[in-house]
């Protein structure tokens, strides 16, 4: 249902799954664990795993915190991207690396739900795609010390408002991880 002429594909999106953006997250081993579900699911139905990966004054490029965690491990024929600011085609080649696989349709996880995880989705969106966030494969960090709702809060409000977004020749959905399936990318 894309606006982007002939993108019948799916791609799963892995965003920002570091261990200084999460280290402090709302249910960090449980996100983890459906995102790796996720990767697995995409494997084995041959559908493009892209990784991104934040940098900034504060996730320095190359440091600990920058690193994807150990529980994630891409494979070498996966694309990552390296980006440094929330939108995930913002100043990247996702948009170069979605073309070449015809993607038309994103799954997307990863973190932080308030930031790159919303970017991203409204950047898609805007640009075309259909987009799918898997509502219990993203997460935040607390900032309720600076007045925001709790961690929990703002995914479920994210959830909530995605499920059912829509504008013409496109749609936004929620889903949880158990509901994602993954059909084969044709070849060629």
């Amino acid at each position: 249902m894309t606006t982007l002429p002939d993108r019948p594909n799916t791609a799963l999106l892995v965003i920002d799954v570091q261990n200084g953006v999460v280290a402090r997250a709302h249910n960090r081993d449980g996100v983890i664990a459906n995102i790796r579900s996720l990767v697995d699911k995409a494997r084995a139905a041959k559908v493009p795993v892209i990784w991104i990966q934040h940098s900034d004054d504060e996730l320095e490029y190359g440091s600990e915190r920058w690193q994807y965690v150990p529980e994630l491990v891409r494979n070498e024929s996966e694309p990552l991207l390296h980006k440094h600011y929330c939108d995930s085609f913002e100043d990247t080649e996702l948009e170069a690396v979605l073309a070449e696989r015809r993607v038309g349709h994103l799954v997307v996880t990863g973190a932080q739900t308030d930031a790159c995880i919303r970017s991203t989705i409204h950047g898609a969106f805007v640009r075309g795609y259909d987009v799918t966030l898997v509502g219990d494969a993203h997460t935040t960090e607390p900032f309720t010390v600076d007045g925001a709702p709790t961690a929990e809060q703002v995914i479920n409000h994210t959830n909530l408002y995605w499920h059912g977004h829509c504008a013409p020749g496109r749609r936004g959905e929620t889903v949880s991880t158990a509901e994602v399936t993954f059909a084969p990318t044709p070849v060629g």
